[in-house]
């Protein structure tokens, strides 16, 4: 079964976000996204709130920029999260904006180093390691968790390059892509993952998940409001990109991308989503019966 999810976007104010987790588990949706996007919300702060707030629903953070963060402050946190919360959070990590990383200083000279080396540090943390290291960029000296989560957790990579593809496949557990990626991209995305896990010898391991937003709009200005946040993000003349429609215009997208190669679609409502609660209950009750 393809899995479905939604996204509680930043643009939001955070104290929004306790009535649209709390409606996510009642209407049984299976999975809820955050963003960390500078200079809105945090990642970890608003997951631990979500988590707290609600039973059942999966909590995402896609994604956590590691120029910001020290690896052990990630792997502290993300075993923190696995250890109250077991089974419920999905964390992603990634290069992040650039242009953000450069404003508050962040900015490295090579992403794709600095996420290789942040993964395979925060993966053995998490499982339990005691690590030394002097990369590029992380170092540690004789680290490990007091407190490590008690059973396997993933770590995703938020990436869309070639190189970060392949990176993904070699390092990561799974792979989160944006809502620029239509079906024949992540064709090609699941091509590269493929090959990176070839290249690392990891091509009989668990599979490796792909998870996509899809940018979705509902009601009747829905068609209009998507058009002008592709607009905006200057996506506007790519095809195929988002859906705006019913609940049965907005499944036979999501199938489309799983038919690609997704293992799960978390719609993603635009910016200027007039009801988030409403669109929660959508996905949930409306969207997820018709995805097989």
């Amino acid at each position: 079964m393809t899995g479905l999810g939604a996204v509680f976007r930043p643009q939001l104010a955070p104290e929004r976000l306790r009535s649209v987790a709390r409606l996510a588990d009642e209407a049984g949706l299976e999975e809820l996204w955050l963003w960390e996007d500078c200079f809105r919300e945090g990642g970890i702060s608003t997951a631990a709130a979500a988590l707290a707030w609600t039973e059942r629903v999966k909590v995402g953070v896609g994604l956590l920029p590691v120029p910001l963060r020290n690896v052990a402050i990630t792997a502290m946190e993300a075993a923190t999260l696995h250890r109250m919360f077991p089974g419920r959070p999905i964390l992603a990590v990634g290069h992040g904006v650039q242009d953000w990383m450069g404003q508050v200083g962040a900015r490295v000279e090579s992403p794709v180093t600095l996420l290789r080396e942040h993964l395979d540090v925060l993966r053995a943390l998490l499982r339990g390691e005691r690590v030394t290291v002097e990369g590029r960029y992380v170092k540690l000296d004789d680290v490990a968790l007091d407190w490590p989560p008690a059973e396997p957790v993933p770590v995703l990579a938020g990436v869309t390059g070639p190189r970060s593809l392949r990176l993904a496949g070699e390092a990561a557990d799974g792979t989160l892509l944006t809502a620029s990626s239509a079906a024949e991209d992540v064709r090609r995305a699941r091509q590269l993952i493929d090959e990176g896990r070839q290249s690392a010898g990891r091509g009989g391991a668990e599979r490796h998940r792909v998870v996509v937003y899809l940018l979705t709009a509902t009601g009747a200005d829905g068609p209009a409001r998507l058009k002008a946040e592709l607009a905006a993000e200057g996506l506007g003349s790519v095809p195929d990109l988002g859906v705006a429609g019913d609940a049965g215009a907005v499944a036979k997208a999501v199938q489309r991308l799983a038919d690609a190669g997704a293992d799960t679609v978390v719609l993603q409502p635009t910016g200027d989503e007039p009801d988030p609660e409403g669109f929660v209950r959508f996905v949930a009750e409306d969207v997820r019966p018709l995805v097989p």
